[in-house]
């Protein structure tokens, strides 16, 4: 790769393999149009990095470079990684997608739930996407509490019969699974990844790393939900819908699978890798098998989501791309974090990409920032 700047970037660092040019061009141009404070962006193609891009600042007052060691909580693009471990779960035989979650976690099976298998619980189709009934919103901080309270919750809706995004519980179940069938939590499985391929990325971070998170600006307004129903309103809306009343130190400690990972983008474009690169990591070991991936790709669900206002397919983790928000390849999958990161896994092209940035947006998916970056991308192929 070639080293990059632009004068429009503060701070612009990184660089960009040839033929890539115009991804940097349309990076400034965020920049240059006042949508961004701080951000990085990365592709990569084959186990190659291709573009690692980063500028801007990760303070409030702008005094700090966006570097290589700043990270940002991803939110929901962090479900991209539990996909992966998912997968990888899959390929090592301790998981079947099409078994019950209650054949690795048998009190999951109370109200109603015995059926409910392990791919329509990650395509967001077991009815468990908030909790209607008051409970201190720091619960979520407690692991133990809210595996205990979803294990005997009766679903919102028939499993099985439509598609209701699970922004925070969909976290703890797959989670669950997973130290079920590894002994390890998500935090501890993908410390041991970051460990082994030198990423930066975290799921509960340690209060030695804390200091690299960048100051994330909320968005000017709450993002768009469309008509308003009960399932929205235990998903997003009510006081104790996510995490509240606690520190942001405590938050970031926390293992939020679904919403508080922390990452660069070039770390959780590498980390994801495998689904895109025929199951090779980045350093060209096997590590997911075909049927695994066959069976992670598989449309699940194709609907009206009855919480994120959008008609969405669903695979077991990540969103099919039938709308293009995830770059113009239709046949590609992405899942998008709030504020406006996102994540983008494309078989055809054996590519993965991520945008990670701290000015957060109230697009809930298809954030132009990211949309103009993967455009660029694949105008460069």
């Amino acid at each position: 790769m070639q080293d990059w700047s632009d004068h429009r970037v503060a701070g612009a660092a990184g660089g960009v393999a040839q033929g890539f040019d115009r991804v940097g061009d349309a990076f400034a141009a965020n920049f240059e149009e006042g949508l961004e404070l701080g951000a990085c962006f990365a592709v990569a193609i084959g186990g190659e990095t291709v573009v690692d891009i980063r500028g801007g600042f990760s303070d409030r007052a702008k005094e700090q470079h966006w570097d290589e060691t700043t990270l940002a909580c991803i939110y929901s693009s962090g479900k991209a990684v539990m996909t992966f471990l998912m997968a990888r779960a899959a390929s090592e035989g301790l998981i079947n997608y099409d078994a019950p979650v209650a054949d690795y976690w048998p009190d999951f099976a109370a109200a109603g739930k015995e059926n409910i298998t392990v791919a329509e619980a990650l395509s967001h189709q077991a009815g468990l996407c908030g909790f209607p009934e008051e409970m201190p919103p720091e619960t979520w901080l407690d692991w133990e509490a809210i595996c205990e309270k979803l294990a005997a919750m009766a679903p919102l809706w028939t499993p099985g019969t439509a598609n209701g995004y699970h922004p925070q519980t969909v976290g703890f179940i797959a989670g669950e699974i997973l130290r079920r069938v590894t002994g390890k939590s998500a935090g501890a499985l993908i410390a041991e990844l970051v460990q082994q391929h030198h990423l930066n990325l975290f799921c509960g971070m340690s209060p030695a790393e804390a200091p690299r998170a960048a100051y994330m600006p909320k968005p000017p307004r709450a993002p768009d939900l469309g008509p308003m129903n009960e399932y929205k309103q235990a998903a997003f809306l009510k006081p104790w819908s996510a995490p509240a009343k606690v520190s942001r130190e405590e938050w970031m400690a926390a293992e939020l699978p679904a919403s508080n990972m922390h990452a660069d983008a070039l770390s959780l474009a590498k980390i994801v890798h495998p689904l895109a690169n025929k199951g090779r990591d980045i350093s060209g070991a096997a590590v997911l098998s075909e049927d695994a991936i066959e069976a992670a790709f598989k449309e699940r669900i194709r609907g009206d989501d009855l919480v994120l206002p959008f008609h969405l397919s669903w695979a077991a983790g990540l969103m099919r791309n039938i709308n293009r928000h995830f770059g113009p390849n239709e046949n590609a999958f992405g899942h998008a974090g709030f504020g406006g990161s996102c994540v983008v896994v494309d078989p055809e092209n054996n590519l993965t990409a991520a945008y990670v940035m701290n000015k957060m947006s109230p697009y809930l998916v298809g954030d132009p920032r990211a949309v103009r970056l993967l455009d660029a991308v694949y105008d460069s192929l």
